[in-house]
């Protein structure tokens, strides 16, 4: 593993400077609060899951190496569900990208450079689960998300669930075949991400086909959450449906007839930012939330320094939304990169065409707006944009965010900082700052 493991793990033990809430020590140390009994006090409910009594907030998974083993397992030790994006996870390991980055893109030599892409991926995901559990140290739940639309969801999958991972969470598609492909894995959680009552249905309805349900519904609101959105176009993106208090009741009523209601926990996404988020999802029936953005702005974030900087400093006039490579909508800042691609996007949408291979060589995606030239789809590579974001290049890279403002404005905080703010009702005196409009 690469060297910031070690700092990682460090810090994970450390105790991380606390203004309230924390009980004196001889010597003026501090002790870390009982998460617990700071969801007890705040009237939250627990997540219960996998036969595990659990904090109700899950960490998102955020692609190309912003959720990798150190987030994922930093807020699986604090008893939270930590997420591992399987995206590309070889660019955080200098010897597979070293292995991988002189291979040739040209005709003859694509095969070979795609399997050995694809092999060092699934070699660094097992390298992340493995390094994650160790952080976890046994507590609260580990998963990976695995997003339909890439091409190796399948082994992706598979691997994950090979090294024992506790939880599969797939976006980005109706991962109607997910029982079939866990079925020697009885103990693993399944979670689909899902944005409206009619796709719950539908995916509810083929799983009880197969004699299996989910252990857990994530539903994202695409007005919300960031990176790629559950709906079909960007100007659905606002529609009611999607609303948390029309599709959770809605959500409860279809589980509630089909005479399962107690056997899947909700986990509502997007927006998320305080306790009374918490509570508001909570006193709708949901069981959990699920947020991405905020666990971004902390130390333990797999992501670069400069990338964190990119997404604290953003304000709703810098979100835009509009359609990646991978023809979802999407939310994210308005980079120099990214404004200048939306003001080139109609010319390149004329020009779109089928290219004979893949720009990187190994077909991160099952369909691409680029190399197959669809029109309507994004007109980018979305891997190397995304790879240049998580390296904090602001020219070049793709950085997606949530709407709404983080619980600790532009500061880098702690896991544990995160978690105590978000498990805490909050007063006018400790609340943080207004931000100006």
């Amino acid at each position: 593993m690469r060297a910031a493991e070690d700092s990682s793990t460090h810090r994970l033990h450390e105790v991380p400077p606390r203004e309230a809430g924390a009980d004196a020590l001889p010597g003026g140390a501090v002790a870390p609060v009982d998460l617990m009994s700071l969801l007890a006090a705040g009237g939250l409910v627990p997540l219960r899951l996998g036969g595990r009594t659990l904090l109700p907030i899950v960490q998102g998974g955020m692609g190309v190496g912003v959720s990798a083993h150190r987030l994922a397992g930093s807020v699986a030790a604090l008893d939270g569900v930590g997420t591992i994006s399987s995206v590309d996870l070889r660019r955080l390991h200098p010897d597979l990208m070293e292995r991988t980055s002189r291979l040739a893109p040209g005709k003859a030599a694509t095969l070979a450079a795609k399997e050995a892409i694809n092999a060092a991926n699934l070699e660094a995901l097992e390298r992340e689960i493995r390094a994650a559990r160790v952080l976890a140290g046994g507590r609260g739940l580990l998963a990976i998300n695995v997003m339909r639309a890439v091409s190796e969801y399948g082994p992706s999958v598979k691997l994950a669930l090979e090294c024992g991972i506790d939880a599969v969470v797939v976006g980005a598609g109706l991962p109607l075949d997910l029982p079939d492909m866990a079925q020697d894995h009885p103990n693993a959680l399944l979670v689909p991400i899902l944005s409206d009552a009619r796709g719950v249905q539908l995916l509810v309805r083929k799983w009880m086909r197969k004699n299996r349900l989910p252990d857990a519904i994530v539903l994202e609101n695409p007005r919300l959450a960031g990176g790629h959105l559950g709906a079909a176009k960007v100007e659905e993106l606002h529609d009611p449906r999607f609303e948390f208090e029309n599709v959770i009741p809605q959500v409860l009523a279809f589980l509630r007839e089909a005479g399962i209601e107690r056997e899947i926990p909700l986990i509502a996404a997007g927006g998320i930012r305080s306790h009374a988020d918490i509570a508001r999802v909570q006193a709708l029936g949901a069981s959990a939330v699920q947020l991405g953005t905020p666990f971004v702005a902390t130390h333990e974030c797999d992501a670069s320094d400069a990338y964190k900087r990119v997404l604290t400093q953003a304000r709703e006039e810098d979100l835009v939304e509009f359609i990646s490579g991978a023809g979802l909508p999407a939310r994210a800042v308005a980079t120099h990169w990214l404004k200048s691609y939306l003001k080139a996007e109609p010319k390149l949408q004329e020009v779109a065409h089928v290219k004979p291979r893949c720009t990187l060589a190994f077909d991160c995606l099952i369909q691409c707006g680029l190399r197959d030239g669809r029109p309507g789809w994004g007109q980018f590579c979305i891997d190397t944009q995304l790879a240049a974001a998580v390296r904090g290049d602001e020219k070049k890279g793709l950085f997606f965010r949530g709407v709404g403002a983080l619980p600790f404005g532009d500061r880098i905080v702690s896991v544990r900082e995160l978690m105590e703010r978000l498990l805490t009702p909050q007063t006018s005196a400790s609340a943080p700052p207004v931000e100006p409009a």
